[in-house]
């Protein structure tokens, strides 16, 4: 016989849990998406140290310790002109952030909307919406970027604008997707029954059950905005120099490459450690929320 504590374990371990729990403990299972987690935590929390600790003066005052190697001195190295590269790597990750997070906010939110009122309608409105998709993914991201910033201006905003404006077509069509798999379904028709409006049943009711995949999106096109946003601040589009960010330390550190190569190392490690961490966390999301993989 099973005893009443036996019971109690098997009853706790089978019990109906609630959506974000369940989530949770399917992301914390996989060694990939903690992983990221942990990173992005430790990334977050570096920016906030900054945001609170780092004055801007502490990152462009000049010193005649220029060119050192990382661990002489400073933890990181000192650049051309003797500024310190933690320093400058800490103060600039909430450029890199905010221009991810905001752009792909502003993106996900236009897209979204658009598709999902789009396809609830459907008709002339979702072909309308479509065919602008595709206008806007048959321009590169990059390409697009370069021109938004040039008409608009360098600024922190107008660069999560360039880079937002290329996330929209791919939201536009996951929305898509899941909104034509949940429109039909009968809490809508309970929705049309009581009186609800259109637009109240689409972002009451059919939006908020197709965010499975939008959250899991929003992880991976966070770190394709890094990139993005790193590549303009590269080019001369993004973030000007002397203000750190780390698209615009790296093009600086390109012309010491052979003299103090960790100047554009150094930042473009934290590029790849930021994005990489994205993607993990993207995936992980991903089979966590997979129906396949519920019981």
């Amino acid at each position: 016989m099973i005893g009443k504590r036996s019971k109690n374990l098997i009853t706790r371990q089978y019990e109906k849990r609630g959506h974000l729990i369940e989530t949770w403990s399917r992301v914390k299972t996989n060694p990939g998406a903690v992983f990221g987690l942990v990173v992005l935590a430790l990334i977050v929390l570096m920016m906030l140290y900054s945001v609170f600790f780092i004055e801007y003066g502490d990152i462009i005052r000049f010193s005649t310790n220029r060119y050192q190697q990382p661990g002489s001195g400073a933890l990181l190295g000192t650049d051309e002109m003797g500024r310190d590269v933690l320093l400058r790597i800490m103060y600039g990750s909430r450029y890199s952030l905010a221009v991810a997070f905001g752009a792909v906010m502003f993106g996900s939110i236009i897209g979204a909307s658009l598709g999902a009122i789009a396809t609830y309608y459907g008709g002339v409105a979702e072909e309308l919406v479509m065919r602008a998709s595709d206008v806007l993914s048959s321009i590169p991201p990059l390409l697009l970027g370069m021109v938004i910033v040039s008409i608009l201006g360098n600024s922190l905003i107008n660069l999560m604008i360039a880079v937002g404006i290329s996330v929209i077509p791919v939201f536009m069509r996951m929305t898509r997707a899941a909104v034509i798999s949940v429109k039909n379904q009968e809490f809508v028709e309970a929705s049309h029954a009581i009186g609800m409006s259109n637009l109240r049943i689409i972002f009451t009711q059919v939006l908020p059950n197709s965010l499975s995949p939008l959250i899991v999106m929003l992880t991976m096109r966070m770190a394709i905005a890094i990139i993005d946003a790193s590549s303009l601040s590269f080019l001369g589009f993004g973030i000007q120099p002397p203000t750190p960010e780390w698209g615009a330390m790296v093009s600086t550190g390109r012309n010491f490459i052979r003299t103090a190569p960790h100047l554009a190392i150094i930042p473009g490690l934290f590029i790849m450690v930021t994005t990489f961490a994205c993607a993990l966390l993207g995936d992980g999301l991903r089979d966590a929320l997979d129906p396949k993989l519920k019981k």
